[in-house]
């Protein structure tokens, strides 16, 4: 559990760096259409006491951006070491970090990528505060039904005979698509700037690609050099 837990946290790391890197800016500039939002209604007024309330505020936000990615990453990496340990005599290849970014890509793919395709990250200018639940629920129950669909069809690629398996690979992509046309659209219409709305998603994708890559192979170094799993041998009396 040490490595498994080492290892989420440097690759979570890695992602909150990355985050103040590449998101960030985005961040700043939906933050910037929402607050001249604010000012044009009347609901806050432009007055230097707001911005430096403001900018406390952001600067909170950030310097506590590498803090919550070693936390997430934490948690994500512990349900990966436990699925990799399980798991990592049938995934192919004889390296351990090979084994782990063949495992990292297919819970990147399960229960980040595809959820995405559906219901894809928006900056803070787009979306309703009171549809907000909603919307979590929507991503969540899609991330919970990819996953254990995987988990499913992975139960019935190992009783297929070798020949037969794509059927599991076939049954898997048909399963996903049938949940991608009936989950229901996300609510809320998009009304910032799609430049900035596209730029922060794919922002948001290299991001989080990066970090399971690395939580592949800090995983898989660490368990290539020390072994955990390896039988300790019995002493003679």
């Amino acid at each position: 559990m040490g490595i498994v837990l080492l290892a989420g946290c440097f690759a979570g790391i890695i992602h909150g760096t990355a985050n103040l890197a590449i998101v960030e800016p985005y961040l700043d500039d939906a933050i910037g259409i929402e607050n001249q939002n604010l000012f044009a209604s009347g609901e806050e007024k432009d007055t230097p006491e707001f911005w430096v309330e403001y900018s406390a505020y952001r600067n909170w936000q950030k310097g506590g951006q590498v803090l919550a990615g070693a936390i997430l990453g934490t948690s994500i990496g512990a349900l990966f070491g436990i699925i990799f340990a399980y798991s990592r005599s049938i995934l192919p290849g004889t390296h351990n970090v090979k084994k782990a970014l063949v495992l990292a890509g297919i819970m990147w793919l399960a229960i980040y990528f595809i959820p995405f395709l559906k219901y894809p990250a928006n900056p803070p200018t787009v979306g309703d505060p009171e549809t907000v639940v909603l919307r979590g629920i929507f991503y969540l129950s899609f991330i919970a039904i990819s996953g254990f669909g995987v988990i499913g069809f992975y139960q019935l690629y190992k009783k297929l005979e070798k020949s037969k398996k794509i059927v599991a690979f076939i049954g898997y992509a048909a399963f996903i698509t049938a949940i991608f046309v009936v989950m229901p659209q996300n609510p809320d219409e998009v009304t910032a700037p799609m430049e900035l709305v596209y730029g922060f998603r794919a922002m948001s994708v290299i991001a989080v690609s990066i970090y399971w890559i690395s939580l592949g192979v800090i995983l898989g170094i660490f368990w290539q050099k020390i072994q955990p799993d390896k039988p300790i041998p019995m002493r003679p009396y």
